[in-house]
């Protein structure tokens, strides 16, 4: 072994981990500014948090154009398909941070600690969107766990806050041992954890079908965790109703989006074949039909969150229902095994952002004024406080994929993806139209009480919003519709970002 060479490497990799350093510095800024500030940290942390996501934000929109880099010795890679879901990522702590600024359940909480966790977590998102080892990607999960686990109980006081921390934890422990066992199997098979090396390993040699198939499925436990895909979607919606809001948010988009990200570089890497001289196709390794192991997932995930959605009278436990649901949509994408497929998962995925985001904007904004999470209180919130019932309205539409919003375009990319894909995948996309039929249900719902329902006699009086929340509604808003009708620079980037999946 050439230590020398290894070092060198290590040096020379360090140019290309700018953003992931610059964001350790902020979390250790943070820490250390939190000390000294005193009673005067709440202000200047938030902006402190923000002014250095956005300094990081530069930092990833520098290195876009740079192609593809393996670093760290074959451990991580720098390329466009993991830069978009940094971006993303990014975005998505940005607006958190703005979301939790106003919240009231955080105020009065100790938020250095708090903004440290959250950009400790974008910094875990952001080594699962690069990581090419199995063991990066083990450590880099857990990492996005662990936080986790401390933000969804970051309301200590509360008992269903802890609760929900609790139950988080266990079943993370769980996922992660199947996993872990899932990665010792296949490193069995094919001596090595890099997934560009496991992928030619298998194609080249002839492993057991029923050990792959077994080390296969322990895997998607922790993938499916992340993501929040039957069967292990368990602890979503108790998690996302126990967490401080801004929180459950932040759980709802970024880490399902790097859960996504390194399933789809595991799975169309390590375990499928071609996409040579300029194909976009690609093939599935013929020991296993991991495809069609997704699809069934697929389908399961998108029908049991449709269906308990309907039974929810809170409205975040029936977010995370929908969320279940949506991760079902997403993975659409997947199972279609092409660069097609893959970018329509990225397109939605920013899609899902915006509207996802946008919708717990407003169970903050209500939950603040009514301080209410039933779909009940909602009754006759349009005439009390038309701004937030227009915008909620804005984006269960588009969750649930009518014109003109984003949510629209996204769903028909991914339908078209499936099929595109052959006769073989119509099912899905029945399966897909057909959950989104049910999900216009329980949206509805939600949209009657605001708007066809009357309000009590006592609790009549109009609602006045905060203009920083006014603000902020528009701001997810505006491009929720803008992408409805102009949505080719998205589809663009993702499409550019995915041509670099399979290649290093």
């Amino acid at each position: 072994m050439d230590f020398s060479a290894i070092i060198q490497d290590n040096l020379s990799s360090l140019s290309y981990f700018i953003p992931e350093l610059t964001l350790t510095g902020l979390i250790l800024l943070i820490i250390i500014a939190d000390l000294f500030l005193g009673e005067k940290r709440s202000p200047y942390l938030s902006f402190l948090a923000l002014a250095g996501a956005i300094i990081v934000l530069a930092t990833v929109i520098a290195q876009y154009d740079k192609g593809t880099r393996s670093i760290f010795n074959d451990m991580l890679v720098v390329d466009p398909f993991s830069l978009f879901f940094k971006l993303l990522f990014l975005a998505s702590a940005i607006m958190v941070v703005f979301l939790s600024i106003g919240s009231i359940e955080l105020a009065g909480r100790a938020v250095g600690e708090y903004f440290a966790l959250l950009m400790t977590l974008t910094l875990g998102m952001f080594l699962m969107a690069s990581a090419t080892n199995m063991v990066t990607i083990f450590l880099a999960i857990e990492l996005v766990s662990v936080v986790s686990f401390v933000l969804a109980a970051y309301l200590k006081t509360r008992r269903r806050s802890s609760e929900a921390g609790l139950k988080y934890a266990i079943y993370g422990a769980f996922s992660s041992g199947l996993m872990l066992y899932g990665i010792s199997l296949l490193y069995g098979m094919t001596g090595t954890l890099n997934i560009y090396e496991i992928g030619q390993a298998l194609l080249s040699n002839d492993p057991n079908g029923l050990t792959l198939l077994l080390s296969v499925i322990l895997i998607l436990a922790g993938f499916g965790y992340k993501i929040a895909s039957v069967p292990f979607h368990f602890w979503s919606p108790d998690v996302y109703e126990g967490a401080p809001t801004p929180v459950t948010a932040f759980l709802s988009v970024g880490p399902k989006a790097a859960g996504f990200a390194v399933l789809i570089r595991f799975f169309n890497v390590a375990l499928a074949s071609g996409g040579s001289g300029g194909s976009s196709q690609w093939t599935a390794l013929a020991s296993i039909d991991w495809p069609q192991i997704l699809a069934v997932i697929c389908a399961a995930t998108m029908t049991l969150g449709n269906l308990v959605a309907i039974l929810q009278d809170n409205i975040k436990r029936l977010l995370a229902y929908s969320s279940i649901a949506h991760a079902g949509y997403v993975l659409m994408g997947v199972v279609v095994l092409s660069q097609d497929g893959v970018s329509a998962t990225m397109f939605y995925l920013v899609v899902y952002y915006l509207m996802n985001l946008g919708a717990f904007l407003v169970v903050i904004v209500l939950q603040d004024l009514l301080g209410s999470e039933k779909v009940d209180d909602y009754k006759g919130l349009a005439y009390k406080a038309p701004i937030p019932a227009v915008a909620m309205g804005v984006f269960l539409f588009s969750l649930t994929g009518l014109p003109p919003t984003a949510g629209f375009i996204g769903k028909f990319y991914l339908f078209a993806a499936v099929i595109k894909a052959g006769p073989q995948l119509y099912w899905l996309a029945v399966v897909g139209l057909v959950n989104s039929v049910i999900s216009l249900y329980y949206y509805a719902r939600v949209l009657r009480a605001m708007f066809l329902d009357k309000p009590d006699k006592e609790h009549s009086s109009p609602i006045r919003v905060s203009s920083y929340y006014v603000t902020l509604l528009v701001a997810f808003i505006v491009p929720t519709l803008l992408l409805g009708v102009y949505w080719a620079p998205l589809q663009k980037l993702a499409g550019y970002s995915v041509t670099f999946l399979r290649a290093l």
